[in-house]
């Protein structure tokens, strides 16, 4: 018999019971789908992150504190760090890095009768540099205005929408209150969006030493130091650099423990990536059930099919058909069936993956990889599950099945 006649039978017995087929694909149908739309919430989410890194940047070092703890929960930082010891770090021979200290909090800012509660950031003109921040209208504050800490400030882009979603244009050299103390408003920033614990479109920029000695009432204790480099592949250089001059600055001798902690944003990537990984496994690994379960449903409906069928089978041994044939008969019966159920599964898969990024925002990204692994694997389940039916329906005494009723 040629395989195309062979093909066709084993449609033709598909569409004889079309009704059954579509419930016997069911399972397939929701495992695949279930797939395609998790790893695409996993694949969009890890790419938002990715685009959040880029835009903090992989060439920057952020120098955090060490915290004291007790009972769990930080207290005050073992050792401050100080406008000294980034003067040390700009001071560095090593030319890659650009120094910016950082003193932030949440306070009340006013203008005329409008108030928020926003943060203000204390820091250098370089700042601006490292997080490539533009201007849309105004000037940055210079390092001569940050050593005559004058009360002059920066603002992101959407802080104007806080006081009557005035035009932040219009706001340059206007006067605003930050607790209370007025700051003229020299620039306003383009739009940059919201970059993991970045948020500079709504915060306001002040020279750092009118933040410790006008704002925050003598405070020296800076919240971190952003340390950047030329591009991504100085970074592991500068690692030594900051270790070296925070230990003098610190007068830790080498090899003993440290205060202070150095990390950098494709860190956080690295661990995001690996943390999400392992969670898209995990849930993909649960939706493959379902396509396990959809097998089985599959092996057992294509067994009970043989039984039904045991006269048809007879009829064609006698007919002259080999074993061969039969096997292949039924092999296509299921592969058929997963294959299809696959398919409409992509289909519910990309329809589930829209469904959420529309009504959760949620960035979802059906990666074309996906979607051939759950066509492959929906294939593998037919052959695997469809092998035993097949096997009893190639074995049959044609004789014994003629005479079954």
């Amino acid at each position: 018999m040629l395989i195309w006649e062979i093909v066709m039978v084993a449609m033709a017995a598909i569409r004889a019971n079309v009704m059954r087929a579509v419930l016997t694909t069911l399972g397939i149908i929701i495992g695949v789908a279930a797939v395609i739309a998790v790893v695409a919430l996993g694949q969009g989410a890890q790419a938002n992150v990715q685009s959040m890194i880029q835009r903090v940047g992989t060439n920057v070092l952020t120098i955090h504190a060490n915290w004291k703890r007790m009972h769990g929960v930080a207290t005050s930082a073992t050792a401050p760090l100080t406008l000294d010891d980034a003067k040390a770090l700009a001071k560095a021979t090593n030319p890659v890095l650009d120094i910016a200290p950082n003193i932030s909090s949440h306070v009340q800012v006013t203008y005329s009768r409008w108030n928020a509660y926003t943060e203000v950031d204390g820091t250098w003109p370089s700042y601006f540099t490292i997080y490539d921040h533009h201007l849309l209208a105004g000037r940055y504050f210079t390092q001569q205005e940050v050593n005559a800490m004058r009360r002059v400030a920066v603002i992101g882009h959407d802080v104007s929408d806080n006081f009557d979603s005035i035009p932040g244009a219009l706001l340059v050299g206007k006067t605003i209150h930050i607790r209370g103390v007025p700051f003229t408003v020299i620039g306003v920033l383009q739009e940059k969006g919201s970059a993991a614990w970045l948020r500079p479109d709504d915060e306001v920029f002040i020279p750092v030493t009118t933040a410790q000695y006008r704002v925050f009432g003598g405070r020296r204790r800076l919240s971190d130091i952003y340390a950047a480099t030329a591009g991504p592949k100085e970074v592991a250089g500068a690692y030594p650099e900051i270790d070296r001059i925070m230990r003098e600055q610190h007068k830790i001798v080498p090899g003993a423990p440290v205060d202070y902690e150095v990390t950098n944003a494709s860190d956080l990537l690295s661990t995001f990536n690996e943390t999400n990984k392992t969670l898209t496994w995990l849930l993909t690994a649960i939706a493959g059930v379902s396509l396990l379960v959809g097998g089985i449903g599959i092996m057992n409906i294509m067994l009970v099919s043989v039984t039904e069928r045991t006269r048809e089978i007879g009829v064609r041994k006698a007919l002259g058909a080999t074993k061969r044939n039969i096997l292949f008969q039924f092999l296509v019966e299921s592969l058929t069936l997963c294959v299809l159920g696959g398919v409409l599964g992509v289909a519910f898969g990309y329809l589930t993956a829209d469904v959420m990024s529309s009504l959760a925002n949620w960035h979802t990204i059906v990666a074309p990889g996906a979607v051939a692994t759950a066509l492959l694997f929906s294939a593998g389940v037919g052959l695997f599950f469809g092998i035993l039916p097949a096997q009893r329906a190639a074995k049959l005494d044609p004789i014994v099945a003629l005479r079954y009723e």
